[in-house]
């Protein structure tokens, strides 16, 4: 802590009344305490270009004890007056110093957590143990948890605000792009069912939550997202082109299961030397054959946790875009077509079932095979 308590002092305590009686002011009594003990400068000693101050105190051996302090005297218009007479005396203890932040004054008590322990799990700790301390503190003192610890928070705040201005950028424009709310909906839950396997991640792995865990959800969401987009894109479209609605589910996630596969490995394969610190010495593997491979390295502590979050999430988020995605794509769409048919709009019957309007074969005239005589073909009649 920076909290200077100083050594024993003696405080002078002026009864300002007595002082009245003798005629003496703070001002001299201070300052005959203060040249007495301090000293006061009287002249300059010069010698050639030095100069040097002398100062006239007590000698050592009358201010070498606090009695001798109470027998010191202050002159006043030609009497001695005792000092004990106008003041009095007491032994205490003093600030060495004092600190001050925004005009108030501060004492700051700092810690680093020891090597393999976590500075979030010390810090709830020691929030628990001080807070019947807290709790106790006298009228104008407060107890507050600042350095790493509110820096952390300031960041969290940041970046969830940034979160959700993303979030809610990227939902508008993908409904300017469908053009309803339904499949934007679909594609943000599915983002955000993907925390799921990034919570569990770091539970298996027994990495904390910090920043550069939350940069990683942020950079997630736009991979899960893009996978989604995918996804529901080409099932819209495979409808439009006449498929009922099972059979292009079905053929979009067997279609799509590549790219969203290729997708998913690459970014994990590409995260995995920066998670784990796997280093490969490149040199040495082209010229004597020794890649030298490193695992772990002072840049995992930093890296690590937003490897993690990535990789777990985006695997997690991977089976949820095959499996959920289209369960839920099926689901509001039916709860679409239900809702339509309640509120008297047409269309109510399953989609299943109805043919889609470009799916729909013309209707061509039938040609007779006979005219009756022989069973020989007549060509139709053009019409009039």
């Amino acid at each position: 802590d920076n909290l200077n308590t100083g050594r024993p002092e003696m405080k002078v305590v002026i009864d300002r009344e007595r002082a009245a009686r003798f005629g003496l002011s703070t001002a001299m009594i201070a300052s005959t305490v203060r040249a007495a003990i301090n000293g006061i400068e009287a002249s300059t000693y010069r010698t050639g270009e030095d100069e040097y101050d002398i100062t006239v105190r007590l000698r050592e051996a009358d201010r070498a004890s606090l009695e001798s302090l109470r027998n010191l005297t202050i002159l006043h218009e030609g009497q001695q007056i005792p000092l004990v007479s106008v003041a009095d005396l007491e032994i205490s203890g003093g600030l060495g110093s004092i600190t001050r932040l925004d005009l108030e004054r501060v004492a700051t008590v700092s810690g680093n957590a020891a090597p393999g322990y976590n500075g979030q799990a010390i810090l709830q700790q020691v929030q628990t143990y001080l807070a019947d301390y807290e709790r106790s503190l006298p009228p104008g003192y407060h107890l507050a948890y600042t350095g790493e610890n509110e820096e952390q928070q300031e960041s969290f705040g940041f970046l969830t605000v940034v979160l959700m201005i993303g979030g809610a950028l990227i939902f508008l424009i993908m409904v300017a792009q469908f053009n309803h709310v339904s499949s934007p909906f679909i594609i943000m839950v599915a983002t955000g069912l993907s925390l799921i396997g990034v919570i569990l991640g770091l539970i298996l792995t027994r990495t904390p939550f910090g920043l550069m865990t939350f940069i990683g959800v942020i950079s997630l969401a736009g991979i899960v997202v893009n996978n989604s987009i995918v996804l529901v894109d080409y099932t819209m479209q495979l409808r439009d082109r006449g498929l009922a609605k099972h059979d292009a589910i079905i053929e979009a996630g067997a279609t799509r299961l590549r790219p969203v596969l290729l997708t998913a490995l690459t970014t994990i394969i590409g995260l995995v030397p920066l998670t784990f610190g796997i280093n490969v010495d490149f040199v040495g593997l082209l010229t004597d054959l020794d890649p030298d491979f490193q695992f772990g390295s002072e840049n995992t502590q930093f890296w690590g946790p937003m490897g993690t979050a990535i990789i777990s999430g985006l695997t997690f988020a991977t089976f949820l875009t095959l499996v959920i995605v289209p369960v839920m794509y099926s689901a509001f769409d039916s709860v679409a077509l239900r809702l339509q048919a309640l509120f008297g709009r047409p269309g109510g019957e399953d989609d299943d079932d109805r043919p889609h309007p470009s799916a729909t074969p013309a209707l061509e005239p039938a040609l007779p095979t006979g005219n009756g005589h022989g069973g020989a073909p007549v060509a139709p009649t053009a019409p009039r």
